[in-house]
């Protein structure tokens, strides 16, 4: 009975051994991918507009959109985060209102050369006031949704476009037909 007992410590004893070793390795693999998803994480900065180029088009449909482009133009990856706020003409009181139910299921991330697409509804027919404006400010945001950085003014497209109350700019969407689908 004694040597069945000290077999089974012995094995059992072993058994932790090897447990420990497994999960000292496990530990170590699992550090070597955080640490490398760390690395990679920390060379992608976020979109501003001295890694971008901006560009804002009038489209056919849907009427009364624009499309913002945002293109990397930087030599690392970047976030493009949220939304970015939008100030129709020079004289603009506040940005435009983000569009809440266009929220993407992720962060876009724009590789060199990639883009980023946000859809702007200009007016609509249950929308107060409004003037022709002749230029966009666009400011990126960072994770939290503060203003990055300085505005870049872009010239609206046919010497001015009509904004009114009601204009609203969508979520950063990795391509432009969903920016455009809400």
């Amino acid at each position: 009975m004694r040597i069945a007992t000290r077999f089974a410590s012995r094995a059992a004893a072993s058994s932790m051994v090897v447990a420990a070793a497994l999960a000292l390795v496990g530990f170590q693999a699992t550090e070597q991918t955080a640490s490398a998803a760390t690395k990679k994480a920390s060379s992608v900065v976020t979109c501003t507009a001295a890694n971008t180029k901006l560009t804002v088009t009038k489209v056919s449909r849907p009427i009364n959109h624009l499309l913002l482009k945002a293109t990397n133009t930087g030599t690392k990856p970047c976030y493009a985060y949220i939304a970015p706020f939008l100030r129709a003409g020079a004289d603009a009181q506040a940005p435009l209102a983000w569009a809440e139910d266009t929220t993407p299921q992720a962060v876009v991330t724009l590789e060199h050369g990639q883009s980023a697409y946000a859809g702007i509804t200009t007016s609509t027919p249950d929308g107060e006031g409004g003037a022709k404006e002749k230029t966009l400010g666009v400011i990126f945001t960072d994770r939290k949704g503060n203003a990055t950085n300085k505005e870049k003014t872009l010239n609206l497209p046919k010497g001015g476009i009509f904004f009114n109350s009601a204009a609203t700019v969508t979520y950063w969407q990795d391509n432009a037909a969903d920016a455009l689908s809400w």
